[in-house]
């Protein structure tokens, strides 16, 4: 599994020789100019949330990639009304895709379209493979319900917000990592505005003083598990 940060909460993954995509906000980011997305491929999109920053890029992606959209049934309807291809989840609910199994998690977060339209609860998503499972926070608010999640699956990586003001800090992302039973975590949805900027250094090493491993990557950059 190859995972390439994109900005902010933008990820893309290749898994099972599928190309997957999450909350692709590029083209608004200017730290994210280098990347183009009329270059990045994608069989899927995946969607956390509603918000402009987590979603401005998806029609221009699908409509070249022909890629189906998963997120929460409010999401994916508002895109299969437009002529997307979209599947949607809830809750607690996964499914079993070419490239492996997706549940769809809690988040703590908002959830609106930038035209005003309901965006449905946010939520998170646990990816099972053949050999790596990973989970994608979204932006959330540190929760009890992350301590649900090892219950049925072990991570190798976690992949959680640490800007503050809009989701969890540092502090909390810890706190998550250890509810997850996760000490590998990729942070993200940070320094992309100023209200969400931090200290790197500092922060590896808070993660590092509890014995954990934070990977802050450069736009663009990729990790392999």
């Amino acid at each position: 599994m190859k995972i390439t940060f994109y900005g902010h909460a933008s990820l893309g993954i290749e898994v099972g020789g599928k190309h997957i995509i999450v909350d692709p906000f590029i083209t608004g980011n200017p730290q994210a100019s280098a990347i183009d997305i009329n270059t990045l491929r994608a069989d899927y999109i995946l969607l956390t949330h509603a918000h402009s920053d987590h979603v401005l890029d998806v029609e221009s992606i699908a409509n070249r990639t022909q890629a189906t959209i998963i997120s929460n049934a409010e999401i994916a309807s508002y895109y299969a009304k437009s002529g997307f291809k979209a599947h949607p989840m809830n809750h607690g609910g996964s499914w079993n895709f070419d490239f492996g199994k997706v549940k769809y998690v809690n988040a703590v977060h908002s959830s609106s379209f930038p035209d005003g339209s309901y965006g449905g609860n946010p939520g998170g998503f646990v990816i099972e493979c053949e050999h790596k499972n990973i989970y994608i926070a979204g932006d959330t608010a540190l929760t009890m319900d992350m301590k649900l999640i090892p219950m049925r699956t072990k991570l190798d990586l976690a992949i959680l917000p640490i800007g503050n003001n809009f989701t969890m800090d540092v502090e909390d992302a810890i706190i998550a990592s250890d509810f997850l039973d996760c000490d590998k975590i990729l942070g993200y949805h940070f320094d992309t505005f100023g209200y969400i900027e931090i200290n790197h250094e500092q922060a590896i090493k808070k993660f590092f003083d509890k014995g954990k491993d934070l990977m802050l990557l450069e736009i663009g950059a990729s990790i392999e598990l």
